[in-house]
């Protein structure tokens, strides 16, 4: 017992010890930062309150964390709220996600869709599988596509590797596209064997020569692989229409240095547009060029702002003749997603997907070319009710880039741009990539097709319709601000005639 009783006493000896020593350390800390603090000029709330104004910023960066768990209602967050989120994952793992007791969603809200269900509804015998969407039937490769939900462009570099071989696998269980983004082709992407659309962006990553134009052998190279279905020509993305992509120089790796063609660590900015396009003569004229490399439908990806542009160019094609179109046109929102865009452009250049979408919709329409030209429908559409709004309102296919972020396992921590990604979607700090697991995240992504496949037929067939692509906007009332409710038919109709972007449809007949 002596010995045990002179242990016990030496060792609170040494925890006092350490105990004073971190007491003292902790104390000549406040000090130093007192000192520093007072002394410096840079900071006015430091310099005026030291110490005590460095807790300004802890608590700015845990505010995030404390509004999305705490604080905020379950539709209150954005840009995706809670309830959002929540779908989505229990979608991913094929769990149930009816909900007790009644909507929690105000459907009061200017611009909410609100879905005409009919009297008589389709029984799932009488549902069919929607018709495939055939893209470029005058190339040589045409390609018909099924699936009415797909994923949306996200680069290797912006995502990491897990995460794209997650997407990849995921796609090929669940049969969907998968597009590159402007990063070019990586091994990632042809990982799992899924159909892919290969994106050019401006800085031609993946094809280009060693000063930034477009190298016809590098594109046609990428064409030839099997799994390479499509080529889209990006000209603008919702978060930041009228700028280049960005990638941090923290993300530009050896492995993305090689596949884009860049400096390792050095920030991959690209050019605000393409230098060989100008108008819509060029514009054309580079779509000639990239379908004779490839062989394979083409087609542009774009964000609506001005939309007179549209019309020449619908001009141009009827000079030139149907063959000269774009295979596809993919149209973003304004309010779209990316790892890393100026603030200024993401809220405030661009219009929405709820404005342009119904716009493209109606002036293709009036020129004859909406049978030419597919519209994919991208940005924010990532639950049922907005991929059935697409369709209604014009959509051939929806592409969803976050939805499927989700569906591996994003949080929406919003340090996408930082290289910190907590669940290592979108980080290349092999610490946070190794909690994600392609082989067990794949299943995920499947299983979210699924469910939006399943959720949005739902849709369809409470109004009667067959299937996703037989929605029409006659089937959809959108909310306005007196309250009340008009069909999205009669809506874009008004628009047109106030705004000036279309004709009325007697007058097309």
């Amino acid at each position: 017992m002596g010995v045990l009783a002179q242990v016990t006493v030496d060792g609170l000896r040494v925890l006092s010890t350490l105990f004073v020593f971190a007491i003292g350390l902790g104390a000549i800390t406040v000090v130093a930062m007192f000192f520093v603090d007072s002394r410096q000029t840079k900071d006015a709330v430091r310099h005026n309150y030291p110490v005590f104004g460095r807790f300004r910023y802890l608590f700015t960066r845990l505010g995030e964390f404390f509004r999305q768990y705490f604080f905020a209602l379950d539709r209150e967050e954005m840009p995706f709220n809670r309830a959002e989120r929540d779908w989505i994952y229990k979608s991913s793992k094929a769990e149930s996600n009816t909900q007790p007791f009644g909507s929690t969603r105000n459907l009061t809200i200017v611009g909410t869709p609100i879905f005409v269900n009919c009297a008589f509804p389709r029984l799932d015998e009488e549902a069919n599988d929607p018709p495939p969407v055939v893209f470029g039937p005058e190339c040589p490769a045409p390609y018909a596509a099924s699936s009415i939900i797909n994923v949306s462009a996200m680069s290797y570099g912006s995502l990491s590797r897990p995460a794209v071989r997650a997407l990849s696998l995921g796609a090929k269980l669940g049969e969907c596209w998968m597009n590159t983004g402007e990063g070019g082709l990586s091994p990632y992407h042809l990982e799992g064997g899924c159909d892919i659309v290969f994106q050019i962006g401006t800085a031609k990553y993946g094809c280009r020569t060693p000063n930034g134009e477009l190298d016809d052998g590098k594109l046609r190279a990428i064409a030839e692989r099997p799994e390479v279905k499509m080529i889209e020509i990006k000209l603008s993305q919702g978060a930041k229409p009228g700028k280049g992509g960005i990638l941090p120089a923290e993300k530009v790796t050896r492995e993305v240095s090689e596949i884009r063609g860049i400096p390792v660590g050095h920030a991959s900015i690209s050019p605000n547009r393409h230098p060989e396009i100008d108008n819509v003569r060029e514009l054309l004229d580079f779509i000639a060029r990239v379908r004779a490399a490839s062989g394979l439908p083409v087609g542009i990806k774009t964000v609506i702002g001005a939309y007179g542009w549209i019309d020449d160019l619908c001009d141009e094609i009827d000079a030139r003749g149907f063959s000269s179109a774009p295979d596809f046109i993919t149209l973003d929102g304004g309010d779209g997603g990316t790892g890393a865009a100026p603030m200024s452009l993401i809220d405030n250049v661009g219009l929405p997907l709820k404005f342009a979408l119904p716009m493209l919709a109606d002036i293709l329409e009036r020129r004859g070319l909406k049978e030419r030209i597919k519209i994919i429908a991208s940005g924010k559409l990532v639950t049922p009710a907005e991929v059935a709004w697409a369709y209604c309102a014009g959509a051939d296919a929806v592409n969803t880039a976050r939805g499927f972020m989700f569906s591996i396992g994003c949080i929406q921590a919003l340090r996408c741009h930082a290289n910190t990604c907590p669940t290592g979607v979108t980080t290349h700090d092999k610490r946070l990539q190794a909690g994600l697991d392609p082989a067990k995240k794949a299943p995920q992504v499947a299983n979210y097709l699924e469910r939006m496949r399943k959720d949005v037929a739902m849709i369809a067939h409470s109004c009667g319709a067959e299937h996703a692509r037989a929605l029409k906007r006659f089937h959809v009332r959108i909310v306005q601000a007196d309250g009340a409710s008009v069909p999205l038919d009669v809506l874009c109709d008004r628009l047109s005639a106030e705004v000036g972007y279309g004709v009325a449809r007697a007058a097309v007949a």
